[in-house]
């Protein structure tokens, strides 16, 4: 078989998942209901956060509370401060490229 093949979950438990996380990229998977969400924390590379179900509400660097809904794609630079939370009444589920993959 040539292909690889990565597998995540599709239900509505907390998760963070790491799919890929080669020398190339870092491929996440998320899942958090409502008030869940990541501590606040530095991005170590660059960030392609993808919003598949749920509202996104994130924090960057000192501007506001901004929110996302399903189909965006947020592409946030490295080094940036991030504040990563579900606000809303739905399950928030992401996706999370960070490519270079980050070096340590």
């Amino acid at each position: 078989m040539t292909e690889q093949v990565y597998r995540f979950s599709t239900g509505d438990e907390k998760a963070v998942e790491r799919v890929v996380f080669d020398e190339n990229i870092h491929y996440l998977h998320m899942v958090f209901n409502r008030g869940e969400g990541l501590p606040e924390h530095y991005s170590n590379s660059n960030v392609y956060m993808t919003v598949i179900r749920g509202t996104l509400s994130i924090g960057l660097n000192d501007q506001g509370v901004h929110e996302y809904g399903a189909g965006t794609l947020l592409k946030i630079p490295f080094n940036t401060r991030m504040n990563v939370k579900n606000l809303g009444p739905n399950t928030l589920e992401l996706i999370v490229v960070k490519a270079p993959a980050p070096k340590s």
